[in-house]
């Protein structure tokens, strides 16, 4: 029997109280019409109500893709567990997702998790287990002696514990049931046998179909073609149609934000290094460049989502990939792919010209099993301490993303971001930068709002080496502070670096280096 059906009757079996589980990572995979589906429904019946929505990763931009966002309506929707969250403004209209808004207004239960627990979380569901252990996320704020992951005062349940075993401590997971999945893929056969030929990730889509089949649940998958049976190689197929339930069919649809589609995330093909594009002069391109200098050919680099993603792009610019230079780099993310050019902004997750994908889940087992000897990441906030904050800022509450487990695993790190926020502008000429206007709130802090990751804590335990990389300064993180180790000609480091922390380094190096003029040129 054909398993193959409309929208509207997909979503008719959820039920009120259901839990549905979804992947995607931001408007790659994103299965945007089965949650618009399932909000129509909502919006005609009012059924049904007070929905748990379990997403890895967020899905969706809340502008063109909205994913979540659709979904994202008081009574629908009770509570969301997720890896991270959208804040951005929508430029069309100038405000930002209804997620937020519920969020903002505790209007729902908000609960944020690593994204490394949400996609292993998934195998403990699936073999039945009584839940997820881990030591990633330690003195964080999934710890519960922090907050646990709550992101709203809605948020009671003690979703993580802290257990002792063997005289470790632990962060468990406790296994819950998974009732619908929803899935996007690029083709389906009448029995429902899913393949990815048009995706450049297939994130953790195995692993929700089996949790939610584990439970007794249902699986239904949107796809954008119906191919005949047997018409595709046995590899191509990454979900079998045994794990389906239902398929929709919906053919306009982007590949990812401002994307239709686009070949070169799909591999197949070499880079030549050439690249008319340009990031534009100014402080974000100072740190990409400064922190560019500190990545090696040959060792497995990842990078986070956010100022980080910057590097590759000014490399490309400055000529390093040139003559096949790109394969001299071994480049990828938290989402799967090897080899080939990072992406930064919404196309951040899939990389062009990529040489090899592996499935979301197991990606978080070779960043876990440390792997991934640098990484380079963003941070918001960084405070006394030697805490790094970069999950909930002032108005902003995006979460963790795969930040944890980058940051617990990787053995080299560098921190990237601006030195102040919210109005800075800076200028670079004659090889110096020169700040026109001074960010009205300050980054390094005596408390950071929310403790990500504890970054001084882990050099001392755990031998981890550390810098943050600013467009005026850069330091090393030492167990006992910072050591401002360079700063940039035209700055003064009294008045535009120490008098703008609100505690005082460990020491400053004498002499102190100059960064680079190279890095302030047009």
């Amino acid at each position: 029997m054909s398993k193959i059906c409309t929208i509207s009757e997909a979503v008719s079996e959820i039920q009120s109280g259901d839990a549905v589980g979804s992947v995607g990572v931001i408007g790659w995979l994103a299965p945007d019409d089965l949650f618009k589906g399932l909000a129509q429904r909502f919006k005609d019946t009012g059924s049904p109500r007070d929905l748990t929505f379990y997403c890895p990763v967020i899905i969706g931009d809340a502008m063109g893709i909205r994913g979540v966002d659709h979904v994202a309506v008081e009574g629908l929707m009770k509570r969301v567990v997720s890896g991270n969250f959208i804040n951005s403004l929508n430029p069309a209209t100038g405000k930002r997702p209804e997620m937020m808004r519920l969020i903002k207004e505790n209007r729902v239960e908000a609960y944020c998790w690593p994204i490394g627990a949400t996609m292993h979380w998934l195998r403990e569901v699936a073999r039945r287990s009584p839940g997820y252990f881990t030591r990633i996320g330690l003195g964080s704020y999934i710890d519960p002696r922090q907050q646990g992951g709550k992101y709203t005062e809605r948020a009671r349940e003690d979703l993580v514990r802290l257990l002792q075993l063997e005289g470790q401590e632990y962060l468990f997971y406790p296994t819950w049931p998974l009732n619908v999945a929803f899935l996007r893929a690029t083709s389906s056969d009448e029995h429902g046998n899913l393949s990815f030929e048009d995706e450049p990730i297939v994130s953790c889509a195995l692993a929700m179909a089996l949790a939610v089949k584990a439970c007794g649940g249902k699986v239904i998958a949107q796809v954008r073609k119906i191919v005949p049976r047997h018409a595709r190689l046995v590899q191509d197929v990454r979900v079998p149609g045994e794990l389906v339930d239902r398929v929709v069919v919906a053919q306009d649809v982007m590949m990812t934000t401002d994307v239709r589609y686009d070949d070169a995330y799909l591999g197949g093909q070499a880079f030549d290094g050439d690249t008319p594009q340009l990031l534009p002069a100014g402080p974000d391109k100072v740190i990409a460049r400064r922190a560019a200098a500190e990545i090696r050919p040959g060792v497995v680099s990842i990078f986070g989502f956010g100022a980080s993603s910057d590097v590759p792009a000014v490399m490309m610019e400055d000529g390093a990939f040139q003559n096949n230079g790109l394969q001299r780099y071994s480049f990828t993310t938290e989402h799967g792919p090897f080899g080939g050019l990072v992406m930064s902004g919404w196309q951040f997750s899939a990389n062009k010209y990529p040489e090899a994908l592996i499935d979301g889940l197991y990606q978080f087992d070779f960043i876990d099993g440390g792997n991934c000897a640098f990484a380079a990441l963003a941070f918001a906030e960084f405070d006394r301490t030697g805490n790094v904050n970069v999950s909930r800022f002032g108005s902003a509450n995006p979460g963790a993303g795969g930040f944890i487990d980058i940051a617990f695993n990787a053995r080299e790190l560098i921190f990237t971001g601006t030195f102040t926020t919210a109005g800075l502008k800076a200028a670079t000429a004659s090889g110096c930068l020169s700040i026109q206007k001074e960010g009205q709130v300050r980054k390094f802090v005596e408390k950071v709002g929310e403790i990500t990751y504890p970054l001084a804590r882990n050099i001392g335990e755990r031998g981890q080496k550390a810098k943050i990389i600013t467009e005026r300064a850069v330091f090393s993180v030492e167990p006992g502070g910072l050591i401002l180790s360079e700063v940039a000609p035209g700055i003064d480091v009294k008045s535009q670096v120490l008098d703008l922390m609100e505690f005082s380094p460990l020491r400053v190096e004498e002499p102190l280096p100059t960064m680079a003029a190279a890095l302030f040129r047009p």
